[in-house]
């Protein structure tokens, strides 16, 4: 059997670089976002589907159930697969967490947050693992983190360390992971989060690191064209 993992489709939050850590707000996706569902349908064996999985985001369930064509009541929920808890920095552009992230390090929690991004990371992995544990095929829906983690760890170098800032997550593509691997990949992700290998600043050498528009280097978002200093909130 063989997990599917993919980030949910736009939002208007995660369209202009806002970040949403928060399951309360409801962020829905936009039309562009639900338009991009085609590549689901088309990359994944939907009538084969036994388990849909997703975090407690609408954003989240919204493309799972789109692309599963039943309500959302029929979805398995669990938290452990929510977006990264952002704390004060919540509706806020990601470039101001990227840089508080860079001075502060991956294992310390944003002001007014309940967890550090490797603690995040972490629950993320141990949900995603707890997938095996529902019938399969099974389609899990989550944020951009996770699958950036993911997408990392199955291009990267050998002996390669985890990095602070991870490429950025494509919306509703699909990393396949057969049931007999993914205990491998989680165990060895959990691994990398327990050395403290990691590199808990950003390479200031790299331009690229916090740019928003064309390749930036960051996790959960997309690259958009905008300025910096855009920071009014948009409509959900």
């Amino acid at each position: 059997m063989t997990t599917y993992i993919l980030r949910h489709g736009q939002t208007n939050y995660s369209r202009r670089y806002l970040v949403n850590g928060d399951p309360s707000k409801p962020i829905q996706l936009t039309e562009e976002g639900r338009q991009s569902l085609s590549r689901g349908w088309s990359t994944l064996p939907l009538h084969t589907v036994r388990t849909w999985l997703t975090s407690e985001f609408p954003r989240a369930q919204q493309t799972a159930s789109l692309l599963m064509g039943v309500p959302a009541a029929e979805l398995a929920i669990d938290p452990r697969l929510n977006e990264l808890d952002y704390g004060h920095f919540e509706g806020s552009p990601f470039l101001e967490y990227a840089v508080w992230l860079d001075g502060d390090g991956a294992d310390k929690r944003p002001p007014g947050g309940t967890e550090s991004q490797r603690d995040g990371i972490r629950r993320m992995l141990k949900g995603l693992l707890a997938a095996l544990e529902h019938p399969g095929p099974r389609v899990l829906v989550g944020h951009g983190l996770l699958v950036s983690v993911l997408l990392w760890h199955r291009n990267r170098s050998p002996n390669e360390a985890m990095p602070l800032f991870f490429p950025e997550a494509p919306y509703v593509e699909p990393i396949a992971i057969p049931d007999d691997e993914l205990p491998g990949w989680v165990t060895v992700l959990l691994s990398d989060l327990g050395m403290g290998g990691h590199r808990d600043r950003a390479d200031h050498d790299d331009p690229g690191i916090f740019r928003i528009g064309e390749g930036s280097a960051v996790a959960t978002v997309d690259s958009v064209s905008h300025s910096p200093d855009q920071k009014d909130s948009p409509h959900a």
